[in-house]
């Protein structure tokens, strides 16, 4: 059985492609045109979602929400494996 690649702090993602995006007052909905599933961000995913528009590495991204958020970095790491790897399976992001 084929087992998906879990997110790593070294994984390079990128956001996936064949999404319609609206930013509705910091937060995101997204489309999936290919699944016809619809998609809400809250304000963090929402910045995750703008950092990863091109290529970066969940280490960059944990770099920048600790700069930007009062959040301790053990937190935060595991807060945003978390999230990654939710949206990963949904496919929303591709390891790159």
């Amino acid at each position: 059985m084929y087992k998906r690649q879990k997110i790593k702090p070294e994984s390079i993602i990128v956001q996936a492609t064949g999404f319609i995006a609206a930013d509705l007052d910091g937060e995101k909905a997204m489309l999936s045109v290919e699944k016809g599933k619809y998609y809400g961000l809250n304000s963090i995913g929402s910045r995750i979602w703008d950092l990863i528009d091109r290529p970066v590495s969940v280490k960059e991204i944990i770099a920048t929400l600790i700069e930007e958020y009062d959040v301790a970095e053990n937190t935060c790491h595991g807060d945003v494996c978390i999230f990654l790897n939710k949206i990963y399976d949904e496919g929303l992001i591709a390891i790159v």
